[in-house]
């Protein structure tokens, strides 16, 4: 029998899994929702805008205490977009609290972003510039 991803992602949001806390720290919170921020600037093609790597991790390792915390939650998020995509993730990175908290911010930021693409393209983008996420190109 052939299981498709989406299906284990979903019972890795109901089963319980192992003993990682279900919910963010706040400081993880902040940093994915900057992360996703950026990440929509990007998916809507906002002109002017390209990822500034190392200003992310930076960032990340400021709120989370050290650089190893930024790339775990940069891969979390990673295998986030992996599993709600239906394609293969590192299991072992995967954490559904990320893929709740990202999909309800995407969601609003998208939301957002059709509704008034240039207004929002440009404080999305501007506000990723100014926390390193982003750069103008």
């Amino acid at each position: 029998m052939e299981i498709k991803l989406p299906v284990v992602a979903l019972l890795a949001m109901i089963v319980p899994g192992q003993a990682r806390a279900a919910v963010l720290t706040d400081a993880e919170a902040t940093f994915l929702d900057q992360l996703v921020t950026a990440a929509a600037v990007l998916e809507q093609r906002c002109a002017g805008y390209e990822v500034n790597g190392a200003g992310g991790v930076q960032l990340g390792a400021r709120l989370l205490g050290s650089t190893d915390a930024a790339m775990a939650m940069i891969d979390a998020y990673a295998a986030a977009i992996k599993a709600h995509d239906g394609k293969a993730y590192d299991p072992g990175k995967f954490r559904p609290e990320v893929l709740e908290a990202a999909s309800e911010t995407s969601k609003r930021l998208q939301a957002h972003l059709i509704k008034n693409p240039k207004e929002a393209c440009a404080d999305y983008g501007d506000t990723s510039v100014a926390r390193g996420l982003l750069r103008r190109y």
